[in-house]
C-alpha cells in the first residue's frame, strides 16, 4: 500500500518539478497564492522546481524498488517542510488559500512521508 501512494504522489510532484523548470511563468501565474508572495524570479522557481522533480522521483524510485525507501524519506522531508511552512502560514492567519494548502500541499506531504517508510517486513537498505 505504501508503495502505491508513493507512485501516485511522485506523479504530481515530478509533473510540478518539471512545470517549474520548463515553464516557470506558467506556473507562476496559474497556481493559487504564488502571485501573493511576490515577483516572478524564474531562478528561483526553477531551484524550487528542481527540488520538487528530485522529491518526486524519489518518491518514484520507493515505489519501484522497495529497498530505495531512505531516498523517498529525503524526497518526503522536503515535501514535509514545505508543508510545515504553509501550516506556520495557516496558523497565522496569513493564508489567501487555506483550502489549497491544506488539499494540495499539506495531506499530499503527510500521506508521502508516510508511504515514504518501508512495511514491516520489507527489505531494508
Amino acid at each position: 500500500m505504501r508503495r502505491q501512494l508513493a507512485a501516485i504522489l511522485a506523479i504530481p510532484t515530478v509533473l510540478n518539478g518539471l512545470i517549474m523548470l520548463v515553464a516557470g511563468p506558467f506556473w507562476y501565474e496559474t497556481v493559487p497564492g504564488v502571485r501573493d508572495t511576490g515577483p516572478f524570479n524564474p531562478h528561483f522557481v526553477q531551484d524550487i522546481g528542481a527540488a520538487f522533480l528530485v522529491a518526486g522521483l524519489a518518491l518514484a524510485a520507493r515505489a519501484w524498488r522497495p529497498r530505495y525507501w531512505p531516498a523517498a524519506v529525503a524526497g518526503a522531508g522536503f515535501l514535509a517542510v514545505h508543508a510545515l511552512l504553509h501550516v506556520a502560514i495557516l496558523v497565522s492567519g496569513h493564508s489567501h488559500y487555506p483550502a489549497f494548502d491544506l488539499l494540495a500541499i499539506v495531506l499530499p506531504a503527510a500521506v508521502a512521508l508516510y508511504s515514504a517508510f518501508p512495511n514491516q517486513g520489507e527489505q531494508h537498505a
